[in-house]
């Protein structure tokens, strides 16, 4: 098992836990490395004045720290008896674990379709990705 193989094992293995030290072996000795969980979100709109409104919603209220849009995608689904398709924009959110929730709702709320695609995943960051997304995600302090 080759380094790059071994990590990602050991990553996928150890606890999903807010903060986890994933071990990582180099030689005889190893070598840990501080990583930080954060949560992706995944949907879908309907054009880019959607993905505009929601995405910057999102990054004005501190919901999401990141919102990369993967642009037009083609989806063909099921829908009310019949089989559909339209082209669409996701977008991946990138959020702490303190705050998914809420833009879970944000998302299901403010999204234009009737039952919107949601799909959420934690996933291991780096220490600086996982800080800066739990930095930016905060909620404001109202003094």
């Amino acid at each position: 098992m080759n380094e790059a193989n071994r990590c990602r094992w050991y990553d996928n293995v150890l606890p999903q836990a807010p903060l986890a030290l994933a071990p990582r072996v180099r030689g005889a000795m190893p070598e840990f490395v501080v990583t930080l969980n954060v949560t992706l979100m995944l949907t879908t709109v309907p054009d880019e004045d959607a993905a505009e409104k929601l995405s910057s919603t999102a990054l004005e209220a501190r919901l999401a720290a990141c919102v990369t849009r993967l642009g037009p995608v083609h989806s063909q689904y099921h829908w009310q008896g019949r089989i559909e398709s339209g082209d669409e924009i996701q977008l991946l959110f990138k959020t702490s674990l303190a705050r998914a929730a809420e833009l879970e709702q944000f998302i299901q709320t403010q999204h234009p379709y009737e039952t919107p695609e949601i799909l959420s995943w934690q996933v291991t960051a780096s220490n600086a990705y996982g800080q800066w997304v739990n930095a930016e995600t905060q909620r404001p302090i109202h003094v």
